[in-house]
């Protein structure tokens, strides 16, 4: 029975870190991040002279790329804590 629970908890531990909002956001702002760094380091002459001079895919891109970044540092330094089982519904029926 012991064994049950531990396999339980592992389970709940790796549903809470998996749908983590910190890991979505992270790794879309990552993901984004890198593609608008892209477009900003290949800008035609054209598209810096519609920003006023600046690059503004490069910044923007590197500023996702930075918050993403330090979204995921933020899950790996303070990983989410497995929730409680008694404060889970137990709709499973008993264990045998």
């Amino acid at each position: 029975m012991a064994d049950n629970d531990q396999i339980d908890e592992k389970k709940l531990s790796a549903a809470a870190r998996l749908f983590d909002v910190r890991r979505v956001i992270g790794g879309l702002f990552v993901v984004y991040g890198v593609i608008v760094t892209l477009l900003g380091l290949f800008d035609s002459q054209a598209e810096i002279d519609k920003a006023q001079g600046v690059r503004i895919n490069l910044w923007m891109g590197l500023a996702m790329l930075a918050l993403g970044l330090l979204m995921l540092l933020w899950l790996r330094l303070n990983p989410p804590k497995p929730p409680d089982p008694a404060e889970l519904d137990d709709d499973r029926p008993p264990a045998h």
